[in-house]
């Protein structure tokens, strides 16, 4: 089935299937099969994490400077052969980019051959379906389908697809982002439609440190989001607060983080929130190929990347951070993470685990040495 709109005369660059990066998803059902599945690929994961750590290793030693890495992103194109790299990148920092995604690629290449793991959208259930193509967008003119993640820039990528189907004059406009008017859902697409552009376009996703993007969501919505506050922060409150279950005076602005990680613990992943949910079950990488996975610690050089993967225009940049974003800091990150109760952690992580195996983040460390300092 073609496409609802027609080819304006511009010219495809991201209509194969490359096959050089998937990603992954867990099948959860009860509380007992979602913790125990969640656990199985733990394994892997410290083999994982060993592996890319001893990469990274090299990297900072400067050993792996001289290497020719595969090309891990679709054509192998490197970002100065079409357009200029923004100021911040450097040959350094490309090659770990690149280390890391081919880390990624033979991660999920293995992790999604299991048997029973789903290979095609139509094997998920109707709630991950349903959940999948709700965060799946649509560009018919440039031809690619990007798979949002709330808390990895995906406002900003929100701002550059309007851009690209004339929805908004500039990415640096002023406005606030309305998230759902002007912009095409796979969701809204009838099924032969929607095989097509899984078939045929440029399918990508960013992905971020687990502990810092549920950091990110915890303290944005529960620390400046009124609604918020009211829907989830007074539940949390008057559960899991002692005397406070009766209590009509709670406002929901107080919500410490030990609290929301004892909600999240409580929570079905496949229901969660999706500032919150895990991005395999946002995106649900076996069942869609993509083509590209980026990361928010490389969010400059791999968005410039997707941007000429996918033709766009040289006026059309991604946008700078707004000035009035609190990002996480690692201090910041070490800060709530140690003074977390380690038994809550430990039992958080399960929770997270694909996140970390699959994008190749380390377990965050907060051993009592490590914690001091």
């Amino acid at each position: 089935m073609a496409p609802r709109r027609p080819d304006s005369g511009v010219k495809r660059t991201g209509a194969a299937r490359s096959g050089s990066v998937m990603n992954f998803r867990t099948t959860v059902s009860s509380g007992s099969v979602r913790r125990s599945s969640a656990v199985l690929p733990s394994v892997l994961t410290f083999l994982v994490i060993v592996a890319s750590g001893g990469l990274l290793l090299m990297i900072e030693k400067g050993m792996l400077n001289s290497m020719d890495t595969p090309p891990p992103r679709g054509s192998g194109r490197r970002l100065d052969s079409i357009r200029q790299p923004g100021k911040h990148s450097s040959a350094a920092v490309d090659v770990e980019s690149q280390i890391l995604q081919e880390i990624r690629n033979r991660t999920i290449r293995t992790m999604c051959s299991q048997k029973n793991m789903p290979h095609s959208i139509w094997s998920l259930s109707p709630l991950q379906r349903k959940t999948l193509l709700q965060h799946v967008l649509v560009n018919d003119e440039y031809h690619f389908l990007y798979c949002y993640v709330p808390k990895v820039a995906c406002s900003n990528w929100k701002r550059v697809l309007k851009v690209l189907n004339g929805a908004l004059e500039s990415v640096d406009v002023n406005i606030k982002m309305d998230h759902r008017s002007d912009l095409l859902f796979l969701s809204s697409l009838k099924p032969e439609e929607i095989r097509y552009r899984l078939k045929h376009y440029f399918k990508f996703m960013f992905v971020r440190e687990p502990m810092e993007r549920l950091l990110s969501a915890y303290r944005n919505k529960f620390g400046e989001i009124e609604s918020y506050q009211k829907k989830y922060g007074v539940e949390i409150i008057k559960r899991y607060r002692k005397g406070r279950a009766k209590d009509s005076s709670v406002r929901g602005d107080d919500v410490t983080f030990a609290e929301f990680v004892r909600y999240l613990l409580d929570e079905d992943v496949e229901r969660m929130n999706e500032h919150w949910m895990p991005v395999y079950n946002l995106c649900q990488p076996c069942a869609v190929s993509y083509d590209f996975i980026g990361s928010y610690e490389h969010l400059e050089s791999d968005a410039e990347f997707v941007l000429q993967r996918i033709g766009a225009p040289p006026y059309v940049h991604f946008p700078e951070r707004q000035t009035w974003y609190k990002p996480v800091t690692t201090e910041t990150l070490h800060y709530y993470l140690c003074s977390l109760p380690q038994k809550l952690l430990r039992e958080l992580l399960p929770k997270y685990i694909l996140d970390f195996s699959l994008f190749t983040y380390p377990l965050p460390n907060t051993t009592t040495e490590h914690c001091r300092h």
